[in-house]
């Protein structure tokens, strides 16, 4: 069941309630029956240990990666050969 986070306010105490997603939002302080309004919290939720972002994605990369940099080593060996080949053309012209 989630936690929410409140704050009075009247008193400017704040408070947590269990409560279930589906239940409707506090409208009073449970300590001054003041008026409330709903906080925005950070999570306490965490990955640790040997999860499946450790063992499944983390480190590997794409095939779409894998491609573009295939195709970048193919097209500066290509871009090489073709300067050795216009030299060549151009020393048997002399």
């Amino acid at each position: 069941m989630p936690i929410y986070e409140y704050k009075c306010r009247k008193c400017g105490k704040q408070f947590e309630a269990f409560q279930g997603i589906t239940e409707p939002d506090l409208k009073t302080c449970k300590f001054c029956k003041g008026k409330v309004q709903k906080m925005m919290s950070l999570s306490s939720f965490s990955l640790k240990g040997t999860g499946w972002y450790a063992t499944d994605y983390a480190g590997k990369k794409s095939q779409a990666a894998k491609t573009e940099k295939a195709d970048a080593s193919s097209s500066d060996s290509a871009s090489v050969s073709s300067s050795d080949a216009s030299s060549a053309a151009d020393s048997k012209a002399d």
